[in-house]
């Protein structure tokens, strides 16, 4: 299983699942660690050499547009925390733009609420992003408080898709 992230602005990132665990690279493009930054134009010494053998196949994969990489953490199911390569940071505050890109990670509704109400410039219902967080399935009630421009039957087979609760829809 993969999920993705691309923002329209030049940053992504991609995340593998699969039975050894997980494995996320990320581009941030304005990133000092960026190869578009560096005077090699190569991707930052340590930031793919450690990947474990479980996820070798994920640093191939031509979708993942490994070359554009600033940043690379996993996690096999035997690893008690989230892993990284021995890497020589640049002295500055999120040098590779993980923080920027992951922030919305935190498991907070709050966070997701103020990310998607500047993202698209308008409220957003704070209870119905816990309900979501929460899996409880998704009503009527919750679907127009998020956004009454969706189609139905379009969320419906999303839904299905990814296996989320699905209420009154």
């Amino acid at each position: 299983m993969m999920a993705s992230m691309r923002n329209g602005s030049g940053d992504d990132y991609f995340i593998l699942f699969n039975s050894q665990g997980a494995i996320m690279k990320g581009f941030a493009h304005e990133s000092s660690m960026s190869p578009w930054a560096t005077e090699s134009g190569q991707v930052w010494p340590g930031v793919l050499d450690e990947v474990p053998s479980e996820f070798q196949e994920f640093l191939t994969e031509p979708a993942f547009s490994m070359g554009d990489t600033t940043f690379c953490i996993w996690r096999r199911n035997v690893d008690p925390s989230w892993q990284v390569g021995q890497i020589d940071y640049p002295e500055e505050n999120d040098p590779d733009g993980s923080e920027d890109l992951l922030f919305i990670f935190d498991g907070a509704p709050t966070t997701y609420r103020e990310f998607a109400e500047q993202y698209y410039e308008r409220p957003v219902d704070l209870s119905a992003v816990i309900r979501i967080y929460e899996q409880k399935p998704l009503t009527l009630e919750i679907l127009e408080a998020l956004n009454t421009e969706v189609s139905r039957e379009d969320l419906k087979s999303d839904l299905e898709q990814i296996g989320y609760p699905n209420g009154a829809i």
